[in-house]
């Protein structure tokens, strides 16, 4: 006869174990024991069954694709790399296209479309370009995720593409027949993530961002109401060092984005392309950096991210290289093929944990979007610099958490080994790029948490080598 083990044991409420505890703690508050965090939401010593009111219903992807990236520079050596990529088990990727008179022919020649998506970001927005991309992909039966993100091109650099009206002129264009893409428009969050935002304002912002297409596309009239429905974005989302928090913020991301493409009657599906944080990663002690891609991988994997291009350990100072780039893969290939983290569908569901998490990160980037909203939805608040202050106050309070020594990155600001020289390793400059220019808005600057340290101990290598 079969008996359940747990029959043997009287249930216990939440309430039982907060007096538990509190009767443990000997007099101590209980508050002691709850951590206030940056992104402000409180952690607690234990959660419970009680604590949750429903379930939020979240349906992530089947499996997971591992993705890798290439910026297309020459035609015939990123066609050779894509194909020894996908040898390599890469199994999606990820083209960075720099100039519209790329040959198609030649940067797809002998790919395999039909077993490999593809995900095309333009760093140029160009009508022709666009529509010879449809043309060439008319008959092949490919998966084609197209990244095309005016707002966030805004954004991050400060101008359109063009202007207001060129860029949506050409986004009508593609939209009226994109039935070769699975996606047309991508909303960037990367850029909110690596310059500082907290998780709420992340959310927040994705869904603003994602809202001014939305109501843009609802309010045009050269679709039709089942392309409309039919239409599915893509979100680009950059998973931090919180291992918890970063998996109930991609799953608070899919719920956010399923209630208001609700509202407006669209696909609720959404894509989610993510990839470590380049906030945290640092220029000493690098291998470090091995540790820090791989916990946030796997945030990405358990959140239920669609595709995952994993950050190569080098990229903050190395060019494009072999190795770096394989340890990369390698890590998601361990990480699927040994680890079977690909086993699982909604792996994090029914954890009571996270579940409060996704819940207290919904609701509050829920109360942030609204304020935007009543202020005249994300593109005016953009244009007010009004977003660029609230990320910068934030990313101001984490730098000065870092800088105290309260928030940690060892070999960097803790733990440094002063045998550590960079001085010659450097390939690419780590550090924020200053180019003034005359821009329409106030650009969103993405800074990594340790350059001002990395700085001065260059500056201090290059003092004892002179």
């Amino acid at each position: 006869m079969e008996q359940s083990l747990f029959q043997d044991f009287d249930e216990v409420s939440g309430k039982q174990w907060k007096q538990k505890i509190q009767f443990e703690l000997d007099g101590v508050d209980y508050q002691n024991l709850v951590t206030h965090t940056l992104d402000g939401v409180d952690i607690r010593p234990f959660y419970h069954q009680d604590d949750q009111i429903e379930a939020l219903q979240i349906d992530s992807c089947k499996d997971w694709s591992i993705c890798d990236q290439i910026f297309v520079v020459s035609e015939e050596k990123s066609n050779y790399r894509a194909l020894k990529l996908v040898e390599k088990g890469a199994e999606s990727i990820w083209f960075i296209i720099s100039s519209e008179e790329t040959d198609l022919k030649k940067l797809f020649k002998n790919f395999d479309f039909q077993s490999t998506p593809i995900y095309l970001k333009f760093t140029f927005f160009s009508e022709d370009f666009l529509k010879g991309l449809r043309n060439f992909f008319q008959d092949k039966n490919a998966k084609v995720y197209l990244q095309i993100d005016i707002i966030g091109n805004l954004a991050s650099s400060g101008n359109w593409f063009t202007n207001l009206e060129s860029d949506h002129k050409i986004l009508e264009e593609i939209l009226q027949d994109s039935s070769n893409f699975e996606s047309v428009i991508s909303v960037d969050t990367m850029l909110y993530q690596n310059a500082g935002a907290t998780i709420p304002q992340q959310l927040a912002y994705a869904i603003a961002h994602a809202n001014e297409y939305l109501n843009y596309i609802n309010k045009v009239d050269f679709l039709s109401s089942e392309v409309k429905k039919a239409l599915k974005l893509q979100f680009l989302v950059a998973v931090g060092p919180n291992y918890f928090f970063e998996i109930a913020k991609i799953r608070a991301l899919r719920w956010l984005f399923s209630s208001i493409a609700e509202a407006y009657g669209f696909n609720k599906e959404v894509f989610i392309l993510a990839q470590p944080s380049k906030r945290n990663k640092t220029l000493y002690d690098y291998n470090v950096n091995l540790l820090r891609t791989t916990t946030e991988s796997m945030s990405a994997i358990l959140g239920g991210a669609d595709a995952i291009f994993n950050l190569p350990y080098d990229a903050v100072y190395h060019k494009n290289n072999e190795f770096g780039n394989r340890i990369a893969r390698n890590q998601l290939l361990i990480m699927k093929h040994e680890a079977h983290l690909n086993k699982v569908k909604n792996a994090a569901e029914g954890a009571y944990y996270i579940e409060n998490l996704t819940e207290q990160f919904a609701e509050k980037a829920l109360a942030i979007f609204k304020d935007i909203e009543n202020g005249g939805g994300f593109l005016k608040q953009l244009k007010e610099s009004i977003i660029q202050k609230k990320i910068r106050e934030s990313a101001e309070k984490e730098q000065a958490k870092f800088d105290a020594g309260e928030l940690i990155l060892i070999g960097t600001n803790k733990y440094q080994n002063p045998a550590d020289k960079m001085q010659d390793e450097i390939q690419l400059y780590p550090f924020l790029k200053k180019n003034p220019r005359k821009t329409l808005i106030e650009p969103i600057l993405e800074r990594r948490l340790s350059e001002k340290q990395e700085e001065q101990r260059l500056a201090t290598e290059k003092t004892v080598n002179t």
